[in-house]
């Protein structure tokens, strides 16, 4: 098998027909190729050096973030009628990721040694899955490739910032808990220790909470990189355990659901995903069965994807979809009321993208909602942790106090 050239960034400095001085940056195999394609567009050049990489931005990755914005500004191209190479060197130019960029001109090669699009997509599954190739392949065969772009675009863009509303609305209770840990415990190693060594000249007897506080001090002094240690190996351990079963996985899937707010936000964006995906599917002329392939997957939710696999069953023996979704117990009234109108009416796709919008709109009302109730809450948790451990110290000069 023949070992493909690397393609690098070269910066370069030139001069016009005018004899104005230019640089910039083009990616290429070789000099001598970035100076071929310099002097094609009139610029005759002088340097020409390899950009290098730093350290820093050597090891950044590909974020799904950047497949959406790829898929959107392909689809922006397609639609202006730049051609396809072209288009890739386009947006390979206005790259900042060299991972990126390197991304970008892999693909390139790909589609100019021939192959289509949606395979040479499929060449890279890290960063784009079985229904992003396959809603591209779709486009190919039916001469829409823009239309079909366009639609991975939003799809792909309606997916992050959900995504992004649930990480907002997670982080924030995990906040609240970091903080006071590390408040806590600055307080009971270095501020306790002060106390009790002036307590220790009292020679009287001090209130329980305040030598509860100092055993705990001790304890935490004795024993904090043990404690430390022990929640840093937790973490790592539950997250590689998460990993490693399903069973777990999916425990914790149906516990999510039921934690009280939280638990109705993951479950109205795991519905509004639902419904997207299977509106761009369905919509790009993908048969139900196998539309509800894609979906099963992109619910995020070992509940959906379950009743996904059960509304497959019962669509391929020739049951109505509105049907299916009301028999698993899973989908709120009014998707499956909007589903049945989509069918009566031949407009599915149109219904569910409505579902969508309707829940992705009800998330983020929700994650507001949730954001203005945790700040006070944060308030109010720091101030009682803070405020019992200093309460704890000054008791006894309180004590001390009111008996002189």
């Amino acid at each position: 098998m023949a070992v493909k050239p690397k393609v690098n960034v070269y910066a370069w400095e030139g001069i016009d027909r005018k004899g104005t001085k230019m640089s910039g940056e083009l990616s290429g195999h070789n000099p001598a190729l970035i100076k071929a394609q310099l002097r094609k567009q009139g610029i005759s050049p002088g340097k020409v050096k390899k950009k290098g990489t730093s350290l820093f931005r050597k090891g950044k990755r590909i974020k799904p973030a950047d497949i959406a914005l790829f898929t959107r500004q392909m689809s922006t191209m397609m639609r202006a009628g730049v051609p396809l190479l072209q288009s890739f060197d386009i947006i390979s130019e206005g790259v900042d990721n060299p991972n990126m960029r390197k991304l970008v001109d892999e693909i390139k090669q790909e589609v100019a040694a021939g192959n289509s699009f949606a395979s040479s997509l499929r060449k890279k599954p890290e960063y784009f899955d079985d229904l992003y190739c396959n809603l591209v392949d779709a486009g190919e065969q039916a001469g829409a490739l823009e239309t079909l772009l366009d639609r991975v675009a939003t799809y792909k863009e309606k997916t992050e910032q959900l995504k992004a509303k649930i990480k907002k609305a997670m982080t924030y209770p995990i906040a609240v808990v970091v903080v006071a840990i590390i408040v806590s415990g600055i307080l009971l190693i270095k501020v306790v220790p002060q106390f009790k060594s002036i307590f220790e000249g009292f020679g009287a007897e001090l209130p329980a909470f305040t030598l509860m506080v100092m055993g705990m001090s001790d304890m935490v002094q004795e024993w904090y990189l043990l404690l430390l240690a022990g929640f840093v190996g937790l973490f790592f351990g539950f997250k590689h355990a998460m990993k490693r079963s399903p069973k777990l996985r999916d425990t914790v899937d149906r516990g999510l659901l039921k934690v009280p707010i939280v638990g109705a936000i993951l479950y109205k964006s795991a519905v509004a995903r639902y419904a997207r995906t299977l509106s761009t599917t369905f919509a790009a002329g993908v048969p139900l069965v196998d539309a509800l392939d894609s979906v099963s997957g992109a619910t995020g939710n070992v509940v959906f994807k379950n009743a996904v696999n059960r509304i497959k069953a019962d669509v391929s023996t020739g049951m109505q979809l509105n049907f299916s979704m009301r028999s698993t117990g899973v989908f709120p009234t009014l998707a499956i009321q909007m589903t049945a109108i989509g069918e009566e009416s031949g407009a599915l796709d149109d219904m569910l993208d409505r579902v969508a919008t309707i829940y992705e709109a009800e998330v983020d009302n929700m994650v507001d909602s949730l954001t203005s109730l945790m700040e006070p809450m944060i308030m109010a948790v720091l101030g009682v942790v803070v405020g019992g451990l200093v309460i704890a110290m000054y008791l006894p000069i309180f004590q001390l106090g009111s008996v002189v």
